[in-house]
């Protein structure tokens, strides 16, 4: 199968005041997110990439541009609705400081896959539907490009953490477990056995490996030799 390049969102003024955006509209990047998410294109400008997916929610439109604008050539865009945000219902546009006194949040922080937010999803609806638009997408560039293709997906903190509990075949109720920073990028190979880790919440470090494309093999006992780059 191909690999995908998981890329949360640069920091966002909501992020920095400490609220909880969800799916709010007008939310953009801060200077230090734009930053972050040009530093993340200049990493990724290495690898050709065959597609850059975004949610449709403008800190992650923007983000994908300023990657965009480091490819050599004009890979496929477009945006997925299945790799928005969360919806958080009520919670919405809340400060995360009122939030944690909430009865809920012991639960969302120890028991996700039992969550359902006032008026809103579920976190086992979220992962749900983003894992299933990932593997649509992985399995569609394969096919257009062939199993070393390389795309990007650009999304946000909860819908990456869900994604790579189902690679690493967690539960959901342990994904708190895992941390996704701004304009991090993760790394899963989606083999023909079984989904492969290869990096989670990296913010620096040369890329330029993936390019030579990625076997799905058997894993190598003891650990092998490790990627080297070109």
């Amino acid at each position: 199968m191909a690999t995908v390049i998981l890329v949360r969102h640069g920091r966002t003024t909501a992020n920095a005041a400490g609220l909880l955006a969800g799916r709010a509209a007008g939310v953009s990047l801060d200077q230090l997110g734009r930053e972050q998410a040009a530093l993340t294109g200049n990493r990724l400008a290495v690898v050709h990439l065959a597609g850059v997916v975004s949610s449709p929610l403008e800190r992650c439109q923007e983000t994908a541009r300023l990657i965009l604008d480091r490819q050599a050539g004009n890979p496929f865009a477009p945006t997925e609705p299945d790799l928005t945000e969360c919806d958080y219902g009520q919670w919405q546009g809340r400060m995360l400081n009122e939030l944690a006194t909430e009865d809920l949040w012991a639960a969302v922080q120890s028991q996700p896959s039992t969550v359902v937010f006032p008026g809103g999803e579920s976190m086992a609806a979220m992962q749900a539907r983003s894992v299933a638009a990932i593997r649509r997408y992985d399995a569609a560039f394969e096919a257009e490009d062939g199993p070393g293709a390389v795309w990007v997906a650009v999304t946000h903190g909860d819908i990456i953490k869900s994604i790579l509990a189902d690679a690493l075949g967690m539960h959901l109720d342990l994904f708190q477990r895992i941390n996704v920073g701004p304009a991090s990028v993760s790394i899963v190979h989606y083999g023909a056995v079984r989904p492969t880790v290869y990096a989670t919440n990296t913010d620096a470090g040369d890329l330029s490996w993936l390019s030579k494309g990625i076997n799905s093999g058997d894993a190598q006992v003891g650990g092998g030799a490790g990627q080297k780059a070109q």
